[in-house]
């Protein structure tokens, strides 16, 4: 029997029990819908992790006060409780490593911005010059904050777009004066649009000289140190020099947790690709079940199709043929619900990253590979049984119906 006449034999068949194949169709379809659905949710969140972090910077490094091994997963000022605050001195002295091209220590707060009868809260982020260039903002009107000593309180600051937009109109901001807390400064800068940052919307901020958000908050405690290494060889000999370095000031206590930004990717990337792998196969499971349904629907058919198969072996049908005829069924009943399912999967795919465009989703190409060929596979394999049992049909006995 040629194969061209296998695929008629098998279509036919498929066609003249049209309920049962549209039932295998729809089980296999779902099966492999869900493997491409949920593998695209795991990929895309991997993928968008992995943005948000390549955004904050170049070959960063973050310096925390407080020890993970002691503080748990949140060190330092993070849960409120540290060894020893982390000072600008401490900062300042990072920058004697011969790794390290720039720093930018943090104070971040919250406070209320007014101008004139407007006001809203705002998140109030204290550093320096360097932290544009560390972080990659861009200034869309105006100046970010000046180069000057980082223990010199200037009245100045800079604003997010949509505190801008918000607190003058369509008044131009730059070089007037909006009070921030108790304090007042002149806005030199208006940052561009750039959306959220691993949950943080850059566009609500206001940045302040690291000085003024001391005197404004009333601390001396830095929330944390972004170090920018100068190149991504040199960042394990930037992050050993920093906890020398802290070491040294802190009397030998080791008492900060420096973290590289491919560490932080790396520990995610492997989280993600085994949750995705997890449910994945979770959702695989299916696929054995829709096996299942295919090994029953294919042993009554073996009884429905007795004097079919009779017929056959009377002809001169072989064993192998008809156990070949009953695989090739299998096949195309797999591969027809496998293409449904990708397709599903896509259109799922596609509603997910209409919903929610930030997160770049899309299914991982082994799991476009993996969910069809387990289909097939898994068909293949519950057919088995029902095709030799078919295969050893005595033909007289057969068309007798005995």
């Amino acid at each position: 029997m040629r194969l061209a006449d296998l695929l008629d034999f098998a279509w036919r068949v498929l066609r003249g029990y049209r309920t049962r194949t549209l039932l295998i169709l729809l089980a296999m379809g779902i099966g492999v819908a869900a493997v491409v659905a949920v593998t695209s949710l795991g990929e895309g969140a991997r993928l968008y992790i992995a943005n948000q972090f390549g955004s904050l910077g170049a070959n960063l490094v973050i310096v925390l006060p407080g020890r993970s091994e002691t503080a748990g997963a949140m060190p330092g000022v993070l849960i409120g409780k540290t060894p020893r605050d982390l000072t600008l001195d401490d900062a300042l002295a990072i920058k004697r490593s011969a790794a390290v091209r720039r720093i930018a220590p943090l104070i971040i707060g919250a406070a209320d911005v007014h101008v004139g009868a407007r006001v809203r809260e705002a998140p109030v982020l204290g550093s320096t010059a360097d932290l544009k260039e560390i972080r990659g903002m861009e200034v869309a009107l105006g100046r970010f904050l000046p180069e000057a000593d980082p223990r010199q309180i200037l009245p100045v600051c800079v604003v997010g777009a949509k505190v801008a937009a918000e607190l003058f109109g369509a008044k131009p901001a730059l070089g007037e004066w909006v009070r921030i807390g108790d304090r007042r400064f002149r806005v030199i800068g208006i940052m561009a649009r750039q959306g959220q940052s691993l949950g943080f919307n850059t566009d609500e901020i206001v940045i302040v000289p690291l000085a003024a958000a001391q005197a404004l908050f009333n601390t001396e405690a830095l929330f944390r140190v972004l170090v920018e290494a100068k190149s991504r060889e040199q960042i394990a000999y930037a992050k050993d020099d920093i906890e020398e370095i802290i070491r040294l000031r802190h009397e030998g206590e080791r008492d900060v947790t420096v973290i590289t930004q491919d560490a932080v990717l790396a520990t995610f990337d492997r989280i993600l690709r085994a949750l995705t792998l997890a449910v994945g196969g979770i959702a695989a499971i299916s696929l054995a079940v829709a096996g299942i349904l295919i090994m029953n629907v294919m042993l009554i058919a073996v009884t429905q199709r007795r004097r079919e198969i009779g017929l056959l072996k009377a002809l001169g049908a072989t064993g192998a043929q008809i156990r070949l005829a009953f695989l090739t069924e299998a096949v195309m009943l797999a591969g027809g619900g496998a293409a449904l399912g990708l397709a599903v999967g896509q259109l799922a795919r596609y509603a997910a990253a209409q919903l929610y465009p930030a997160i770049p989703f899309q299914a991982p190409w082994w799991a476009l590979v993996a969910a069809p060929a387990t289909a097939v596979i898994t068909a293949v394999l519950f057919t088995l049984a029902p095709a030799r049992r078919a295969a050893r049909l005595d033909p007289v006995q057969a068309l007798s119906r005995r």
